[in-house]
């Protein structure tokens, strides 16, 4: 038991010792290092907090942060929001009769994409949805400060279509598919 007193002791002595290092190197102010610097912890003298939004923090390469979707390119296959394990994406497709165009990859489009809403506020930034989309329409950006006092500002709408065109849209396919039945019929 005395052991583990002066053990418990002599932790809180060096962590009291680090503290009041950094409150006596506090006065001087920090200059900005990259990160990516090697040693970049070891050399952190003075003030370490970052003054946001003044100072920003480098962004990695790798980083996974706010999505963002190239609507004319995607196929609207449904695959992210099929990925996402906590279902933030929210996809409403409608078919079209014939090919409506071609993606920047050359991917055929045959649906419309009526609805692409994802709500960042359910987000766990996982990546799973960028992984699986085949024409990598969905990426995720380098921004990160998108904070806002009402949760619906967090949902982000994708989708370009109004909604008399949406309507248009179900009314040729339904229009399609009734002559496709009648032509079976004859």
């Amino acid at each position: 038991m005395l052991k583990t007193t002066i053990h418990g002791f002599a932790t809180a002595v060096k962590g009291l010792l680090l503290t009041v290092s950094h409150l006596f190197g506090a006065k001087k102010s920090r200059e900005i290092r990259d990160i990516r610097q090697e040693n970049y912890f070891e050399k952190q003298e003075g003030v370490t907090t970052i003054q946001f939004p003044h100072e920003k923090m480098p962004i990695p390469e790798i980083g996974r942060y706010q999505l963002h979707v190239e609507i004319d390119d995607c196929i609207v296959c449904d695959l992210c929001a099929k990925a996402c394990p906590v279902d933030c994406i929210a996809i409403e497709s409608i078919k079209s009769p014939e090919a409506i165009g071609k993606t920047s990859d050359g991917s055929v489009k045959r649906l419309y994409a009526a609805q692409f809403d994802i709500d960042m506020a359910k987000c766990m930034y996982c990546g799973l949805c960028t992984v699986v989309c085949p024409t990598e329409c969905i990426t995720m950006t380098n921004q990160y400060d998108r904070s806002t006092t009402k949760l619906t500002d967090l949902i982000y709408d994708f989708g370009d279509m109004t909604d008399e065109e949406i309507k248009q849209r179900k009314e040729e396919w339904t229009r399609f598919q009734a002559d496709k039945e009648a032509a079976k019929k004859k």
